[in-house]
């Protein structure tokens, strides 16, 4: 009987360098899409899939983090002398239940393999998630939701795969693919991050998985692959050949890539458009500059 994943993983030590200065005193994970930060989203993704126990791989500087998650008695009572039930009820959607949330430190950045190998004790020999924040997934059901379901039926491992340009190829993992079923892909090898022309697909993992726990060990095992850092995906790999396999899955949803500066801007939008009561007023801005870009051409 395959057990379900009830356990998540966040990697949210690193600096946020591309963001600075805004990322000086503010941790990336915290920066918003219209009025919910990063990470709300990747938390609410998990909770849609079952996740009961959130475990926050940190480092020096995520204070803010860790307070944006816990209770805000002076805050709520306010709101409720003064009748706002709605703001209210949005506020405990950030609140996490006492011992639903644990925090460990990354002492350094050895990558997201070194990341999540951190979170072995927590772990112990369960299957879990990992959810980068970075990686924002519109979706009608979430991406992570849509994986749990699959997983049902495969167990093994899974990582969440999406189609990307021959040129792109250098910045994402890859799979080899040795058998297409359409949403599922059953794989046979992954490269990470190759040249330009020398991928094995086009099908690049993107920040969803749901891993056994024997990956851990792989971390443990193996040395740095790639930039010098742990490759999480050198550690999936390993698994290809065990009983239950590596998969693919090809979401349904937009991802946006938020830890680049365009893709954080191009979710801002689409977010925006996306809520009844900004649409009209963004869309009428947006119709407006792009009116005004060709007058100047």
């Amino acid at each position: 009987m395959k057990r379900k994943v009830t356990k998540a993983i966040f990697p949210v030590a690193g600096l946020g360098t591309r963001f600075l200065p805004a990322t000086k005193s503010v941790p990336k994970e915290i920066m918003t899409l219209v009025d919910r930060p990063l990470i709300q989203y990747a938390i609410d993704e998990a909770r849609a899939a079952g996740i009961k126990e959130f475990i926050f791989v940190t480092s020096r500087g995520k204070g803010a983090l860790e307070d944006y998650f816990d209770h805000a008695p002076q805050l709520e009572e306010e709101l409720r002398r003064k009748g706002k039930t709605k703001l209210l009820e949005t506020l405990e959607t950030t609140n996490m239940e006492s011992g639903a949330i644990a925090y460990i430190r990354q002492h350094r950045a050895l990558g997201l393999g070194h990341a999540v190998w951190c979170a072995r004790r927590l772990i112990g020999d369960e299957p879990f998630a990992v959810i980068l924040p970075d990686d924002v997934i519109a979706a009608d059901k979430p991406c992570l939701q849509q994986m749990a379901e699959a997983y049902e039926e495969t167990g093994g491992n899974m990582v969440a795969a999406m189609e990307v340009p021959a040129a792109k190829t250098s910045s994402y993992g890859m799979l080899d693919i040795s058998e297409d079923m359409g949403a599922m892909v059953r794989v046979k090898g992954m490269v990470e991050k190759p040249p330009a022309g020398e991928a094995p697909s086009n099908l690049a993992v993107i920040g969803r998985y749901i891993l056994s726990p024997s990956v851990l060990q792989n971390l443990h095992n193996i040395k740095s692959g790639a930039g010098g850092e742990i490759q999480l995906t050198d550690a999936i790999a390993r698994e290809i050949d065990n009983e239950n396999g590596v998969y693919g899955y090809r979401f349904a949803g937009q991802r946006f890539d938020c830890g680049s500066k365009s893709g954080f801007l191009q979710a801002t939008v689409a977010f925006g458009l996306a809520r009844d009561e900004l649409r009209d007023d963004l869309s009428a801005y947006l119709h407006d500059i792009v009116t005004m870009g060709k007058a100047a051409e």
